[in-house]
């Protein structure tokens, strides 16, 4: 029986590029697809945000000399890019699903609203939700908040490379301590780097949990959806 029956899955487009070190690593999408599709199976209703850094990040743009508006929405297009590669792969192992884009684009993607991502995902279908927001200075944790709050999800996954919230980033600081559930205060008060402020506050504010989890270790995440306590739930 799966633990949630309608999930936002919040992607890392960094993630995406594997061991390459660049760009979209074949293997790795193809582990993505195998292990959405392995939920979609069981029933479960899937939305995806996934990022672009793997492409072009807006705000590391601008810091370069790129116009903010102008770096967001060059992200916004990466977004896009990787949405296309998912949908592909997902394709490619009998996953039917759709690319919504919050910025008019058909024929590549249709054009988002709640209504129309609602009906498909009752109909089976995977909605992958690209192009954040449509608007700058929103990153694509915001546009995951929104778009989970939007199709009445039940829960953001947010996949990442590890495997929870820690006390400290593990990666630099060994005494760093896994949290198995915290509060959305506690994230805020001690400024923990879960997801950029405007969506911890936006999922607080409407009672959206968020689970964290490592996505890169195949068979994750029909664990989460098993209820295994493998990550870090934020929750009021």
């Amino acid at each position: 029986m799966a633990r949630f029956k309608r999930i936002l899955l919040k992607l890392s487009g960094e993630s995406l590029m594997g061991k390459q070190g660049h760009g979209i690593d074949p293997e790795r999408l193809g582990e993505y697809a195998r292990q959405i599709k392995e939920i979609s199976d069981m029933g479960v209703q899937i939305g995806i945000v996934i990022g672009g850094g793997n492409i072009f990040r807006g705000l590391s743009g601008a810091q370069k000399g790129f116009d903010r508006v102008k770096g967001d929405q060059m992200g916004m297009l990466a977004t896009v890019i990787n949405s296309l590669a998912l949908s592909s792969a997902l394709s490619a192992v009998g996953t039917k699903n759709k690319v919504l884009t919050a910025i008019r684009m058909e024929p590549i993607g249709e054009f988002y609203s709640k209504w129309r991502a609602i009906d498909a995902l009752e109909q089976g279908y995977v909605c992958i939700f690209s192009a954040g927001t449509g608007a700058p200075y929103f990153t694509t944790d915001t546009g995951s908040s929104l778009r989970g709050l939007e199709i009445e999800a039940d829960v953001m996954l947010k996949g990442t490379r590890v495997d929870g919230i820690y006390t400290a980033d593990p990666e630099k600081d060994p005494t760093a301590t896994k949290f198995t559930d915290i509060t959305y205060d506690e994230v805020l008060e001690r400024n923990l780097k879960v997801m950029d402020l405007s969506a911890v506050c936006m999922c607080n504010d409407n009672n959206l949990p968020i689970y964290v989890f490592n996505m890169d270790v195949v068979g994750n995440l029909k664990k989460v959806i098993d209820g295994e306590e493998i990550g870090t739930l934020v929750h009021h």
